[in-house]
């Protein structure tokens, strides 16, 4: 099992973001006795200036048909599904490491943002969310003290 760490455990979106992976990780990712486990893209954010970018590894995967991005009451949420598009001719046994099935993935945003700030490519099986400004004016203050 894999760890993931994160930079910032200040920052409320890396928060959010931690407690999503832990609860969605946190049961176990299968015991490989054949049970249908369901597919969950891996997730990786980095910050850029004040943008963020939400990095979804989808080999495989269909975006132009299978794949959505939405802001939704404020949050980022990524869906789809990865098809299985082999026919089950075969009446011979398989083993198949390969997960299919529905994801989505949600992030909290600021309420700050808007759909308009948000965009997203994908190439080379990596889908790329970046959402504008969402560090923007986030640098703390330093406030005098008078004595």
């Amino acid at each position: 099992m894999s760890t993931l760490t994160l930079r910032s455990r200040r920052d409320p979106f890396f928060s959010d973001f931690d407690a999503l992976v832990r609860s969605a990780f946190g049961t176990g990712a299968g015991t490989g006795s054949g049970q249908n486990v369901a597919f969950s893209p891996a997730v990786e954010t980095a910050r850029d200036g004040d943008d963020i970018v939400v990095r979804l590894e989808l080999p495989g995967v269909d975006v132009s048909e299978d794949v959505s991005v939405e802001v939704v009451s404020g949050r980022l949420v990524v869906k789809g599904e990865r098809r299985d598009s082999r026919s089950e001719e075969s009446e011979s046994r398989r083993l198949s490491e390969i997960r299919y099935g529905s994801f989505q993935r949600t992030f909290s945003l600021p309420s700050h943002v808007t759909a308009e700030a948000v965009t997203a490519s994908y190439d080379a099986g990596i889908l790329s969310v970046r959402v504008a400004g969402v560090y923007a004016g986030t640098e703390p203050t330093r406030i005098s003290i008078e004595s």
